[in-house]
């Protein structure tokens, strides 16, 4: 049996080494570094993909949400509502552009956000809701964004962790995440189930105006060069993570498969483990596993980590705090969060990519039986 890697970003290379070295040679080759053909290119054909009708390519999944609220040109005192179970990032722009922050609960099976607890926490100012998509598979989108236009709120989904995923509504249809609320934005770090080999990112939107908007505050808030309309920053996808990205959007399905068929393998064998939950699968979405979490119940979760390890075994928490218990966060009023607080305690991510062989995962399921 080969080691078994959190990531295998080297043996998904591989096997597309020689369509990802062509790529970039070509970039190389047209010197086009900076907004070169295969950025616009990427954007089209990611645009299709997702049924989005604008693409914004930008340096990192952190700025696509920043460029995202500075682009809806909220009132100083507009409060945005998170997840408290998250990753840093949308809690963070919110602070750096000093809205106020308010930490909504989540879901005790899914992880992703409580809506009963959006609304609870929806006051006058609000203006916007964070939805992320966590560990792969969607926010309960269809309540959310009848939520919010009851109260003539903005949605922005966050899908860095569930690109690929679809929605599926309560009349059948389905659509992609990051094409349902007003704004989506994504990450393409390496580890993501579409990433580059470095940092990248892109915003998504069905509005003309925001589209052109968020483009200019990406781009220094030019409207062309040298004429400056609005405060921005810089932030680009670079031309040769665009290349990149273009071929590894092309397999992006078969990675959904392989991971759905490692999720798979793991639940039919470790299902029966009487002190672990296997992941909840929401009926609404599908699951593209950009983690594979469990719930551990009657077992220290960090004494596991640790024999897992020992074992030859990878594994991460993500996340061992809620971010309204953090030294940056804690001044966030961190009302009814008791579900973020447990599962912080409580969750364990098993490796998950799109080259784990049966050996492993065998291994893998063996081990955390024999316990």
């Amino acid at each position: 049996m080969d080691k078994i890697q959190m990531v295998d970003l080297l043996g998904q290379y591989r096997h597309i080494e020689k369509e990802v070295n062509e790529a970039m040679r070509q970039v190389i080759e047209s010197t086009a570094f900076i907004n070169g053909p295969a950025v616009k290119s990427f954007e089209q054909q990611l645009g299709v993909y997702l049924g989005s009708k604008h693409v914004i390519g930008c340096a990192n999944g952190t700025d696509a949400l920043q460029i995202a609220l500075m682009a809806l040109n909220l009132p100083d005192d507009a409060e945005v509502i998170v997840p408290a179970f998250n990753y840093v990032a949308a809690a963070e722009v919110v602070a750096l552009l000093k809205y106020k922050l308010v930490f909504c609960d989540v879901d005790k099976h899914l992880f992703t956000l409580d809506v009963e607890d959006v609304k609870r926490k929806i006051t006058k100012k609000t203006k916007v809701i964070i939805a992320v998509h966590l560990f792969g598979q969607a926010a309960a989108m269809e309540p959310l964004m009848a939520l919010a236009a009851e109260h003539s709120l903005l949605v922005v989904e966050d899908n860095a962790q569930a690109i690929g995923a679809d929605y599926i509504f309560k009349d059948g249809s389905k659509k992609k995440l990051g094409a349902i609320g007003h704004i989506g934005t994504t990450s393409f770090f390496p580890s993501k189930n579409l990433g580059c080999y470095g940092d990248g990112g892109a915003i998504t939107t069905n509005d003309e105006k925001l589209a052109a908007i968020m483009r200019s505050i990406a781009g220094h808030g030019q409207s062309k060069k040298y004429f400056y309309d609005r405060v921005g920053i810089n932030s680009r996808l670079d031309t040769l993570q665009a290349a990149i990205l273009q071929v590894k959007l092309k397999h992006l399905d078969h990675y959904i498969t392989k991971r759905q068929q490692a999720a798979d393998y793991y639940d039919k064998h470790l299902r029966t483990i009487s002190w672990l939950s296997v992941p909840a699968r929401a009926a609404y979405s599908t699951h593209v596993f950009h983690q594979y979490t469990i719930l551990v119940k009657d077992r220290n979760r960090d004494e596991l980590s640790k024999h897992l390890s020992e074992n030859g075994i990878p594994n991460m928490i993500y996340y061992p705090v809620s971010l309204h218990q953090t030294n940056a966060y804690g001044y966030v009023q961190g009302e009814n969060l008791q579900v973020s607080e447990k599962l912080a305690a409580h969750v364990l991510a098993l490796p998950m990519h799109t080259e784990l062989a049966k050996d492993q995962l065998q291994y893998i399921g063996d081990t955390l039986a024999n316990l």
